[in-house]
């Protein structure tokens, strides 16, 4: 069976490569989600190249009823690699390195895990880290999300009973039209 460990923002995109993953013959064997150190000081949303955080408090909920672990790692780097291509020679603690510290925490525990699933679509700059880290621990890469056209994505949502509820726009280019026409 090819197992995988899914990366998970709470938001439509991860949920959906997760089901994407299954349908392709993966099988889910937990999730790993990134996000800001909670305390009193810190807001739940984090300026973040690699990460979404916002609405993240749902996250554990998403876990039980999937029924695997959840794994959560605070996010402690900052973006200091903003170049496409990604390098740890930085000299400094990327945010991409909290994925890496992650992800081997997991495997160690997990050692059955051969895959990682993204929801990456569009961002190239978050594939090429994920498939970065990925490649650094031996693991696969698993993208079935990636530079598909968003009115299908959103079709194949809604076929597939996906409920989602938008809590924020990231691209400025979204257009309300994409959320009306497909419905």
């Amino acid at each position: 069976m090819k197992k995988f460990v899914a990366l998970i923002s709470g938001g439509k995109d991860s949920i959906f490569s997760i089901m994407e993953c299954v349908v392709h013959g993966y099988r889910l064997e937990a999730l790993i989600n990134l996000s800001p150190k909670f305390d009193d000081s810190c807001a739940v949303e984090l300026d973040s190249y690699m990460y979404q955080s916002v609405a993240s408090e749902g996250i554990p909920f998403i876990a039980q009823a999937l029924g695997v672990p959840l794994y959560q790692f605070p996010i402690t780097g900052k973006p200091t690699c903003q170049a496409l291509h990604y390098s740890t020679s930085t000299g400094s603690h990327d945010e991409v390195e909290d994925l890496f510290i992650a992800l081997s925490r997991v495997i160690a525990e997990r050692p059955a895990i051969s895959y990682v699933s993204s929801g990456a679509i569009l961002s190239d700059y978050q594939r090429i880290r994920v498939e970065h880290v990925a490649s650094r621990l031996s693991l696969q890469s698993l993208a079935f999300l990636w530079r598909r056209r968003t009115e299908i994505l959103i079709r194949e949502m809604i076929a597939a009973s996906v409920d989602a509820v938008i809590v924020k726009q990231l691209l400025w280019n979204t257009v309300i039209a994409h959320l009306t026409d497909v419905t």
